[in-house]
């Protein structure tokens, strides 16, 4: 939690002295300066916003769609309280199977184009969680909607399983 408010407050800083920059820039550019301070502003005009991000990337006020659990606090707030139906995936880092399952249900969450999330959430950095909703072994995914765990499996799915695990979640 701590390091995604660092990088908040970076993102903050950095585009407010990106907009500084051009705005120096376009002043220095309109009057009839040196060559030198001409050649400053063309090396500082790669930094404009549009050069930075390429267009494909989602901005940052769009919701990830697969997250890391950061605490209780944290849970309850994205996946408890989210509009959309979640699936949290209770893994290890020490777990082979788990390492095979979360890029796979990544991709079937993915294919959903943002009308389902993702948690993850590690077993051993938060057990509380895995204790409250009965995790038992890992791999385990439980798939909630308005707070409710409406259904769970454990283990390894192949990808169509997953894909229609993941449709009947949402309703398809």
């Amino acid at each position: 939690m701590a390091h995604r408010l660092l990088l908040r407050r970076i993102w903050k800083l950095s585009v407010k002295d990106i907009r500084c920059i051009q705005a120096s820039t376009a002043t220095i550019a309109s009057s009839s300066f040196s060559t030198s301070l001409q050649s400053a502003t063309t090396r500082v005009s790669f930094l404009s916003p549009s050069r930075t991000l390429p267009h494909s990337l989602p901005h940052t006020s769009s919701r990830a769609v697969s997250f890391n659990v950061q605490d209780h606090e944290d849970f309850t707030e994205r996946v408890i309280n989210s509009e959309l139906p979640v699936l949290v995936d209770f893994h290890a880092q020490w777990c082979g199977p788990c390492k095979i399952l979360g890029p796979r249900l990544e991709k079937a969450v993915a294919k959903q184009k943002g009308r389902v999330a993702m948690a993850k959430v590690d077993i051993d950095d938060h057990t509380d969680l895995a204790i409250e909703y009965g995790v038992s072994a890992v791999p385990t995914v439980i798939a909630m909607r308005g707070g409710d765990v409406v259904d769970h499996f454990v283990g390894i799915k192949d990808d169509d399983e997953l894909d229609s695990f993941v449709s009947k979640i949402i309703g398809q």
